[in-house]
């Protein structure tokens, strides 16, 4: 790229005028600033130290030897500190000769051998996935898919909480009040099934709790020892004993909640390389906590639970095995290290969770390294904010949540009344509109979530993220089919435009949109460096945006010009495969017509 050709330059330029070795962190290009003449500058008051002169002569001298020593740099101008670069339209049209053809342009092979592991979606098997999840499960796919793109060597893993108190209490509630049913009996998906469950424990578990500070009970000591909660714990155990009822009876339930997530998850489209469960892990986490004790990393307390002090961490006291011998959260954390750790020997191991849990994977690397794992260090939590929504936040076992399928039907239904408000797609089959309106609700709930930066809390709107107007998917979606319908005109009329461009004197919105083209290359090395999704998000908006204006600035098909109608044709081509690459990397579809 022409900022790493520039900075390379700059470091000859400083040897060649001042005799001095230039620091690489102080051979910095920056893209000029729209009200600036330029393409890209210079900031030359970090290397005043060096030239010993003041700013409007050193970038002089140095805007001179660049403009000498590259062909590619046609002038410059100086404001003030500023070395502003014009590049010549003879590289942007040698980028773009290079480049507009490219099936895979911006993307690079697999060049790591070692893996990069990415956790995310872990749902838990007592409920739904929902809103929350949603986000999990799109930024976690897209971070894999874009680091991917950026030549890491991938490996998209799933950890499914399908043991532990929370799962015990939505079976002990089907014992109690399920009547034997199951979910064909009443066509209702196994995991909505399942949930509704956990919520009817939580609904009992009040009642019982009201009953016992009704007869005298303090609340503390009534939430403790209510009946149902106390029979929730005594299944827990006997399912760690190996209790074969208890067994059985959580296989089959947990079944009817995969073959449901199956389902939300193909509608996503969301997939794994491999699938970890917290019962095949724990085991191993016992093992680890047991080891800690040999060597005297871990302690016992009186009651026989087991702890790991990490005062001298700044942290407290961290629990790892209960007075009873059952597991906690963190026993199976540290089993599922290990495991991932022995399958893979990555570089980096990335668990795409909420930002309520820092303090935890916090703990876990400590946890680990006092148990003597120095790949601890390899551990990198990406944090993300809630989803909140206009009504409030979400709590499951009040059965108050936002389940995943309701939301993907509600999406459809946006679509498709915002559609037929706007007449867009009268024109239609009824299949063809019903694929359109799932590309369009699907889209729009993607890009929505998936523009925002994953460390800030977010707010989602079903209504905003369907416009056709804005930094929305539909409206980046609505770019590429506008320009499909373009090139289709093209054929229609013969129009060859698969020519090399050269010694063409560029329009500033031809200049300016092969400009932002060449950047994507950059953008998806950016992202990925940054897990982030949103650097995609806002570069295809930027984009559409940008092809937009030059759409309306300047004539295509009825331009007589042959070589700036091609032109203008071939460069629409190189945008629409862009933003399609772009959207592919969100999990996003782009439909050929709207």
């Amino acid at each position: 790229m022409i900022e790493n050709t520039i900075s390379k330059l700059l470091v000859d330029c400083v040897k060649s005028l001042y005799d001095s070795e230039l620091p690489s962190n102080l051979a910095q290009v920056q893209k000029t600033r729209p009200d600036f003449e330029g393409d890209y500058t210079v900031v030359v008051f970090p290397l005043l130290r060096i030239s010993k002169k003041n700013p409007e002569q050193t970038a002089n001298e140095i805007g001179e030897f660049l403009q000498n020593s590259s062909e590619y740099i046609s002038g410059f101008n100086v404001v003030k500190g500023f070395l502003n670069l014009s590049i010549s339209d003879s590289y942007w049209l040698n980028f773009f000769n290079d480049n507009w053809l490219k099936d895979k342009f911006g993307k690079v092979d697999i060049k790591d051998e070692q893996a990069l592991v990415i956790e995310y979606s872990s749902p838990n098997t007592n409920k739904p996935l929902h809103l929350g999840h949603i986000r999990n499960n799109l930024l976690g796919w897209s971070v894999a898919e874009i680091n991917k793109a950026a030549g890491k060597n991938v490996k998209k893993v799933n950890l499914v909480n399908d043991r532990g108190i929370h799962i015990c209490k939505s079976m002990l509630a089907w014992q109690k009040y399920g009547e034997e049913r199951k979910p064909n009996d009443i066509g209702i998906k196994g995991d909505k099934f399942v949930g509704d469950y956990y919520v009817k424990f939580d609904q009992e578990y009040k009642k019982e709790i009201a009953n016992l500070i009704e007869s005298g009970s303090d609340k503390e000591d009534a939430e403790k020892n209510a009946p149902i909660l106390l029979e929730a714990k005594q299944m827990l155990k006997k399912w760690e004993e190996g209790d074969t009822e208890v067994r059985e009876l959580w296989q089959e339930m947990n079944q009817w909640v995969y073959d449901g997530f199956d389902i939300s998850y193909k509608r996503m489209g969301i997939d794994f390389d491999k699938v970890y469960y917290e019962s095949d892990t724990y085991l191993l986490g016992k093992s680890l906590v047991e080891e800690g004790l040999e060597k005297g990393v871990l302690f016992k307390k009186e009651d026989g639970s087991v702890w790991c002090d990490l005062s001298d961490e700044g942290l407290d006291q961290k629990l790892l095995l209960r007075a009873d011998g059952t597991s906690v959260y963190m026993t199976q954390d540290l089993g599922t290290a290990q495991l991932r750790y022995d399958d893979y020997n990555p570089t980096d191991l990335v668990y795409v969770v909420g930002n309520e849990q820092i303090y935890h994977f916090d703990v876990l690397k400590k946890v680990l390294k006092k148990l003597g794992r120095s790949w601890a260090d390899a551990i990198h939590h990406l944090s993300y904010g809630m989803v909140e929504l206009p009504h409030g936040k979400m709590k499951s076992r009040e059965g108050t949540v936002v389940d995943a399928d309701d939301l993907m039907d509600a999406m459809y239904d946006t679509a498709k009344t915002t559609s037929e408000e706007l007449a867009k797609f009268d024109d239609f089959t009824e299949e063809e509109s019903d694929k359109l309106y799932n590309i369009l609700s699907l889209g729009a709930l993607k890009y929505f979530i998936l523009k925002v930066d994953p460390k800030k809390t977010m707010m989602f709107n079903p209504e905003e993220s369907i416009d056709f107007t804005g930094n929305t998917g539909p409206f980046i979606q609505y770019t590429h089919a506008r320009i499909k319908s373009v090139l289709r005109k093209a054929k229609e009329a013969k129009i060859n435009y698969n020519l090399n461009f050269d010694n063409h004197q560029l329009e500033d919105k031809e200049k300016s949109l092969i400009k932002l083209l060449s950047d994507y290359p950059i953008i998806i090395q950016h992202a990925a460096e940054n897990y982030s999704p949103a650097v995609i998000a806002n570069y295809a908006y930027e984009l559409a945006k940008e092809y937009n204006q030059f759409y309306h600035a300047l004539p295509m098909l009825k331009e007589e010009n042959e070589t700036k109608r091609s032109l203008r044709l071939a460069i629409s081509e190189f945008t629409a495969n862009t933003i399609k690459s772009a959207f592919e990397l969100l999990g996003i579809d782009v439909p050929e017509r709207m």
